[in-house]
């Protein structure tokens, strides 16, 4: 018998149960009996209607919108488990929030990524296994192991797929300064030209494009990010491949897709011919416009899962 745990159990909060379902489907496990419900008042209220005692448990829960509600029914999930006697709990968080809150921008800044990674420990967590955090450095706001998936092998198994031997003429964008690092890793694994979008941000979700560092004129471009909110920034950098830099086809991936407020209008009325997204995130949200793609990360997180269990390295997982 592994030493942390007798066998898996695998439970999920109300954040995106139908990518937990598929995951354990990968896995050939059933989903955890649990039942995550609110108070009148908001509180949040755990029920897990089977034993955990000395398994090896994985909560899975985006800290998706209503953030704060997923966080607490996550936090609560963990603290249910431990008092359970679970031999190890993994906090599985597809989508991490508060990830952008990474530093101190001005002064008097909250420094609110690191609050949540201490809350997560505190709750009883021995392990945490997300996707994309918008800073890799935040793995080490945690004094505990955290397993940081990468999902750009998905998108350039669906690229390589998708447009096949062009993909050596076509351009990744990165559509700030900040996305080039990873938007370089992802270039080079399809044999594409990099390109940046120079913009100005002016205040919170609105963003004023500059200029285009790279040749794009007459090729087609995907524009990489990690995350979209009100793809404001994604918007103004597909106008500008195209109507500065001369672009003639523009697609665009990202791994979360948050999807807020004008985000839906603004993507359908964009130059981009198809936006890419992976499904760490409900992807109802994505229903009405016809441009969003979502691409499954069950099978990685499926397999992930089963390594940390088997005590195996997921390396292999991040090529």
């Amino acid at each position: 018998m592994i030493s942390h745990g007798k066998d898996i159990k695998i439970f999920t909060g109300n954040a995106n149960p139908a990518l937990a379902k598929e995951i354990c489907q990968i896995i050939g496990t059933k989903l955890g009996d649990a039942e995550v419900t609110h108070f009148a008042d908001g509180e949040a209220s755990v029920s897990l209607y089977e034993t955990v005692r000395g398994s090896d448990v994985f909560l899975i829960n985006s800290t998706c919108k209503p953030v704060n509600d997923s966080l607490m029914e996550l936090l609560i999930m963990i603290d249910a488990c431990k008092r359970a006697s679970a031999g190890r709990v993994t906090a599985v968080v597809p989508y991490f929030g508060y990830a952008r809150q990474d530093r101190k921008a001005k002064s008097r800044d909250p420094i609110s990524a690191k609050l949540v990674a201490n809350m997560l420990t505190a709750a009883g967590a021995d392990r945490v296994l997300t996707m994309d955090l918008h800073a890799a450095q935040i793995q080490g706001f945690f004094d505990i192991p955290v397993d940081n998936l990468l999902g750009n092998p998905v998108f350039v198994d669906y690229y390589a797929k998708k447009f096949g031997g062009a993909v050596e003429d076509m351009v990744v964008v990165s559509p700030d300064v900040g996305s080039v690092a990873r938007s370089r890793t992802f270039a080079q694994k399809l044999h594409m030209g990099l390109a940046i979008v120079d913009k100005r941000r002016q205040k919170a979700n609105h963003c004023e494009v500059m200029n285009v560092i790279g040749d794009v004129a007459g090729k087609d471009c995907i524009l990489f990010d990690d995350m979209v909110d009100t793809a404001g920034s994604l918007c103004n950098a597909a106008r500008a491949i195209v109507e500065v830099g001369g672009a003639r086809n523009v697609y665009a991936c990202a791994s979360h897709g948050l999807l807020d407020g004008p985000a839906l209008e603004r993507i359908a009325e964009s130059p981009i011919q198809e936006l890419a997204l992976l499904n760490t995130l409900p992807v109802a949200f994505g229903e009405s416009c016809g441009k969003i793609k979502y691409l499954s990360v069950a099978p990685m997180f499926a397999e992930a899962i089963e390594r940390i269990y088997q005590e195996i390295s997921i390396a292999k997982l991040f090529n």
